[in-house]
Order: structure tokens, then C-alpha cells, then sequence
């Protein structure tokens, strides 16, 4: 197991540890701003930031100081003509404006009460989706579907500065050096200090002079070549070559199921619309490339778009297993198991034309959750049966049928939705992560 250790040094009159526990501090203030802003607005709303505000109290960063009250104190300050050391001096007056005690207000609008800042659309929904996740993410066996992405394949003579590579282009310069015998820079030092030495004598004899003739004619050889060639030419310079290869990337398909028959009202529509769309944006987040199919039953159900399946009023009677055949036949076709990442999410109002929970279970167990990842199950009900529902296996025939899957398949889950502050809760229970569950 790595040991860190941080030896950096600390900041004036700071501590770096003292630090990282106020910035955790902090975050967590900031993430109880955010599920608050959750339980207040319309979940529709999310793909936008938020303005956050913490007590001004809540994020001074902690350091030691001298205590307010308490000890003996014996000093008098600089300037001072009215005390000397012994004095003993009033305590202010509660509502003097002097001091600490009294509720007299200020006379002007500086405060520090809170402090308020703004967090972008992203840094929203990083804290708006922390800690949730998609179980089973992925299937050991994926259909290959290919994107494409750069590796590395030798070399180029052409690139960007960022590519280049210096390793290479060093063993190039030094390649060709060595082939056109350029000089090195000892030998031009030598040449140098011989004729410096020369040049010193006060009288040279004629071998001297003709040595030192020699010398110059030698050196003034050497630094022509060295300047024709360079130590590091353009051809030496090589770059880090890349071409796009394709990898088989993840494959993930989300069912999105929901009852839009006369049996379904406004209110129950809304939460339901409330919760897809939380689903949505969780799912775009978590894949690259995600198919999303929805799904809408009354009597009959159909295949429709994000528009139709959020905003399109449709009636009718209620025959679940529709829905569930619609998505098993659109699995056969475009989506098999073997190949796919397979999600589903059903909402309704429990209600269900009679005879027709038990086939649904049926569907179930047999068809969808052997090709499923996981299934998710919202039931969405009035706020009065909160009082009367609190046994998880009572309610409407189709839940009872549910609740003979949820028995049988451990990635199967279902929750009651009452009230629109139920349903970021709901959906935080149904995806936590399972380290978190554990």
C-alpha cells in the first residue's frame, strides 16, 4: 500500500491540514445547498446552475487565536493617556453600540452575513449526481461497436511542437555530427588556449610565427564548419506520430416505460416526467453513447420520441404487458442481450386492466430481466395512501405481481413515489452505488 507524505511547506500562519478539512468542510455545505435547491425547484430544471449561499460563519478557515474572555490581561496600548497599568475599566453598556453586548443596529449596510456565489451548469450536476451510479455497468461480452481514437505509430518529420520528440531528435543531431565530422567544442577550446599562449610572447621566433599562422588558420577552419553544421539541423527534428485506430467502446441502451392512459393524471404524468428526466440527465453523464427508447402504453403501446414521451397527451384503458412487449419485441430486433447493455425504467399509478399483472410477471421473469442489467420500478400514488401503504407487500394487484420479481431477481427494485420531494430521494435509493449501500 503507497505512503504519501506532504512535505510542502505551510503558509504563513496557515496549515495545509487544517485547510483540506475547511475546502471538505465546505463542499459538504455546498452539497446540502444543492439537494436543497433539488427539493425546491422543478427537476426539469436541473441542466442549470445555481446560486449557493452559506453563512459567512461556516467558511472562515479555523486558526488559533487569543480567547475573547478568560485569563489575566494586563497591558495598556500605545498612545494611551487616560489609563495606567491597575486601572479597572467598565464594561460597556448593553445597547451603548460600544462592544460586544446589545442589539442597537448599525448605522450603515456593511455586514458579512453569508456569502453567496454562483456554480456553473456542470459543477451543478457533478454534486447533483455524487455518489450515484448505474449497477452492472457493463456486460463482459459487447456488441463491437467501434470509435475511433489516435495511437501512437513511429515517427514523423512533420508535426506539432507539442509532439515533438526529443529523445529522437537528439540521436539524429548526434548521428549526423558524427558522419560529417563537425568539430567539438574541446577541440576549438584548445585551439584557442594555444593561441592565447602565443600571442603572449613578447618575441616569438619565426617557427613561433608560423605555428601561430598555422593556429588561426586552423581555428577560423573549425568555426566555419561548426556554423555549417549546426549542431541540431531541421532534418533531425522528428515528432511523435499518431493515426486513429478503431476500439470496440461500451454499448448501453435505456428502456424508458411509462403509462399515459386516462387512469394517469396531470399530477401523477408531471412525477412521473419529473423522474424521467432525472434519468435522463444521469444517463447522459454515465455514457458516451447511449441509446434511449421510450416507450408509452395506454391500451396499446408505441415506440415514440423525447418530445411525444414527456409532453404529448395521449388516453385510453391500461394494459401494462404491452409496454413490456413493445420492449421485448424492439430487444429482438435492434438491441439482443448478448450484444447490449440493457436498462429499464417503468412508471405508473399501480393501476392495470384485470388479468393482465399476472402476465406482466410473467414477461417479466422470463423475457426482460434475464436480458436486463436492472430494472427500475416507480409506482406513483396519492399522498393520503402514504397512511395506508406502509407495508411494502400491499397495494394494487400489478405491485403485488412486482413484488414476485423483486423476490426472484436481485436487480430488480421498486419504490412508491407520494410527493415531488420523494423523487430525488427515490432515485438516489434505486442508483447509489453499492459501496456506499454496503
Amino acid at each position: 500500500m503507497p505512503l504519501f507524505i506532504d512535505r510542502r511547506l505551510n503558509p504563513k500562519d496557515k496549515s495545509l491540514s487544517n485547510r483540506q478539512r475547511f475546502l471538505k468542510r465546505c463542499r459538504a455545505q455546498i452539497k446540502e445547498a444543492v439537494d436543497q435547491a433539488v427539493r425546491e425547484r422543478c427537476v426539469t430544471d436541473a441542466d442549470r446552475g445555481e446560486t449557493i449561499t452559506i453563512p459567512a460563519k461556516r467558511i472562515h478557515e479555523p486558526k488559533f487565536r487569543h480567547a475573547d474572555t478568560g485569563g489575566i490581561r494586563e497591558k495598556v496600548y500605545t498612545g494611551n493617556s487616560d489609563f495606567v497599568a491597575g486601572d479597572r475599566i467598565d464594561k460597556p453598556l448593553a445597547g451603548s453600540g460600544k462592544g460586544k453586548a446589545g442589539k442597537e443596529g448599525s448605522d450603515h449596510g456593511e455586514t458579512e452575513d453569508s456569502f453567496r456565489f454562483y456554480i456553473s451548469r456542470e459543477e451543478f450536476l457533478d454534486l447533483f449526481f455524487e455518489g450515484l451510479e448505474l449497477p452492472d455497468l457493463q456486460k463482459k461480452c459487447l456488441k463491437k461497436v467501434y470509435s475511433e481514437k489516435l495511437h501512437r505509430s513511429g515517427y514523423s518529420i512533420a508535426g506539432t511542437p507539442a509532439n515533438i520528440n526529443l529523445l529522437r531528435t537528439m540521436r539524429n543531431s548526434m548521428g549526423r555530427r558524427i558522419a560529417l565530422k563537425r568539430p567539438k567544442q574541446e577541440e576549438v577550446l584548445e585551439i584557442q588556449r594555444k593561441i592565447f599562449e602565443l600571442e603572449k610572447v613578447s618575441d616569438p621566433t619565426k617557427a613561433q610565427r608560423r605555428l601561430l599562422k598555422k593556429l588561426h588558420a586552423k581555428a577560423e577552419q573549425l568555426s566555419r564548419k561548426r556554423k555549417v553544421v549546426a549542431y541540431v539541423d531541421p532534418l533531425d527534428v522528428r515528432y511523435n506520430y499518431f493515426v486513429p485506430k478503431p476500439e470496440p467502446s461500451t454499448n448501453a441502451v435505456m428502456f424508458c416505460l411509462m403509462d399515459t392512459s386516462a387512469s394517469m393524471g396531470e399530477r401523477e404524468k408531471d412525477l412521473a416526467k419529473r423522474f424521467f428526466v432525472l434519468l435522463h440527465l444521469f444517463l447522459r453523464r454515465r455514457y458516451k453513447k447511449i441509446d434511449v427508447v421510450f416507450i408509452r402504453h395506454t391500451h396499446e403501446s408505441k415506440e415514440v420520441d423525447e418530445e411525444t414521451f414527456f409532453y404529448s397527451t395521449d388516453s385510453g384503458g391500461t394494459v401494462v404487458s404491452t409496454a413490456l412487449q413493445e420492449m421485448e419485441q424492439i430487444i429482438l430486433d435492434r438491441y439482443p442481450a448478448s450484444e447490449w447493455n440493457i436498462y429499464a425504467a417503468q412508471a405508473s399509478d399501480g393501476e392495470n386492466f384485470s388479468d393482465d399483472s399476472p402476465k406482466c410477471e410473467e414477461i417479466l421473469n422470463q423475457v426482460i430481466m434475464p436480458r436486463c442489467q436492472y430494472y427500475a420500478y416507480i409506482e406513483i400514488l396519492d399522498e393520503r395512501e402514504a397512511v395506508f401503504l406502509t407495508d411494502h407487500d400491499s397495494g394494487s394487484e400489478l405491485w403485488r405481481s412486482y413484488r414476485q420479481v423483486y423476490g426472484l431477481w436481485p436487480h430488480f427494485e421498486m419504490k412508491r413515489i407520494f410527493k415531488p420531494s420523494d423523487i430525488y430521494p427515490v432515485f438516489r435509493e434505486l442508483f447509489t452505488k453499492k459501496t456506499e449501500a454496503a
